[in-house]
């Protein structure tokens, strides 16, 4: 059986409330942290269903559940803060790392992203 709670503000136990609008659009709908050395793998992730080596320095993560569209705002981070992202869809976006040359390079990296579930 399955069922819906519907919520108009959330209250902690010392009394503060917030609009569980702020929950559910301010929490992140996607995020990975994943080693691109070697074979590529996920060290953990939240709604992510696979990973796709592109080659060097650039990976693809595939989202479990999508999302309603390609508008969503994403953050990576690797060890030479030069990772970013491309291509985004409703579905997966991908990811590339640069060295401080700027040429490509496997390393680990980090995305989030936040917006609206399909």
């Amino acid at each position: 059986m399955t069922g819906k709670i519907t919520v108009g503000t959330i209250q902690d136990t010392a009394g503060t409330t917030v609009a569980s609008t702020y929950v559910t659009n301010g929490s992140a709908k996607h995020w990975i942290h994943l080693v691109g050395t070697g074979t590529i793998s996920a060290l953990d992730s939240f709604n992510s269903s696979s990973i796709s080596d592109l080659g060097t320095g650039r990976y693809q993560t595939n989202f479990s559940n999508n999302m309603n569209n390609a508008n969503y705002a994403i953050v990576a981070a690797d060890v030479y803060q030069t990772s970013g992202f491309y291509t985004p869809t409703t579905s997966s976006h991908n990811i590339f790392c640069n060295s401080a040359g700027p040429a490509p390079v496997d390393t680990v990296v980090s995305t989030m992203l936040q917006g609206d579930l399909a």
